[in-house]
C-alpha cells in the first residue's frame, strides 16, 4: 500500500521526525540508503527503510520520499519486501510500517 500527505515542516524537519520514530522507536529500525536531490531553494529527499516484522516472517522496506515542489511539503511513502508466499500476505505489517511515519507526523499533517 502506499500513502501520500503534506505536512507543514520543511524537508529536513519532516525526515529527522521520520527517521526518529522508524530508528529510535524500534530494535530493528534503520537506514539502508538515501538520495537528497537540490533543486534550487527546494529540495526532494529519498530515504529507504528496513525493519524486521516478526508477522510478517522477514524484513520490510519502507521508501519515503519528501519534497517541497507546492505549497507544503509531501510526503510519499510506500512499503514492501513483506509477505510470504505467492500472494505476499504480509499481516498487515507493510500498514503498520507506514502508519509509523503518520502517527509520527500527525500533528504537522494538513491534507492527505
Amino acid at each position: 500500500m502506499s500513502q501520500m500527505m503534506n505536512v507543514d515542516l520543511s524537508v529536513d524537519s519532516a525526515m529527522n521526525l521520520i527517521e526518529k520514530a522508524i530508528i529510535e522507536g524500534s530494535f530493528t529500525g534503520q537506514k539502508i540508503g538515501g538520495y537528497i536531490l537540490p533543486c534550487g531553494d527546494k529540495k526532494c529527499e529519498v530515504a529507504v527503510f528496513e525493519k524486521h516484522y516478526y508477522r510478517a516472517g522477514n524484513r520490510l522496506t519502507l521508501t519515503v520520499t519528501v519534497d517541497d515542489f507546492g505549497s507544503y511539503t509531501r510526503v510519499a511513502l510506500t512499503g514492501g519486501g513483506g509477505g510470504e508466499g505467492l500472494f505476499r500476505f504480509d499481516w498487515g505489517a507493510s500498514d503498520n510500517f507506514e502508519n509509523t511515519v503518520t502517527e509520527a507526523l500527525s500533528e504537522y499533517i494538513v491534507n492527505r
